[in-house]
């Protein structure tokens, strides 16, 4: 078992809200989001960022956003869409990560604001808290875990890896 752990926090791309109809569980990608998640999975490949496990909340734009990057992915990563994952705050998604079996160093979790991102602050040391002011749609934070068990997790319990969103990928190229 590697003694390195790593935690990839990503929010769901840019869903689309022409039809007020559409309940928010079930709203799609918008053409935005269907381009940023391109820029996302390029960014995941470059930088070889392969999860061991993918924890996904259940709602279509997570599920869209997974689809759209998955060929930057290992192929045959076990992927869990979970209920509970929807709309989660920091704490049920803490809590969530705390249940992974140590075997597993690696994890993606797709999720939602305002969860995600105070999640993500939540972990980091107070010193590297303003380096995730935002959290915008796709944007994705790269957390190493301090600890070698998941159930240690918590505050103040990683350190910053990096932080990237869409506009400043496409800033970039």
């Amino acid at each position: 078992m590697s003694a390195s752990r790593r935690l990839m926090l990503l929010r769901h791309a840019k869903s689309d809200w022409a039809d007020a109809e559409t309940p928010d569980a079930e709203r799609p990608l918008s053409r935005d989001g269907r381009e940023a998640c391109k820029l996302v999975a390029e960014h995941i490949g470059v930088e070889r960022l392969a999860p061991d496990l993918i924890l996904c909340s259940s709602a279509l734009r997570t599920r869209q956003t997974l689809q759209r990057i998955a060929a930057a992915l290992p192929p045959e990563v076990p992927v869990l869409t979970e209920d509970r994952l929807y709309l989660a705050g920091p704490d049920e998604l803490l809590a969530r990560l705390r249940e992974v079996d140590d075997g597993v160093p690696n994890i993606l979790l797709l999720g939602h604001n305002p969860g995600i991102h105070a999640l993500a602050v939540g972990l980091l040391p107070p010193p590297d808290r303003v380096k995730i002011s935002t959290f915008p749609t796709a944007a994705l934070a790269v957390l190493d875990l301090g600890t070698r068990r998941w159930a240690e997790l918590g505050p103040a319990s990683t350190r910053f890896g990096s932080f990237v969103t869409p506009r400043g990928l496409r800033h970039a190229l």
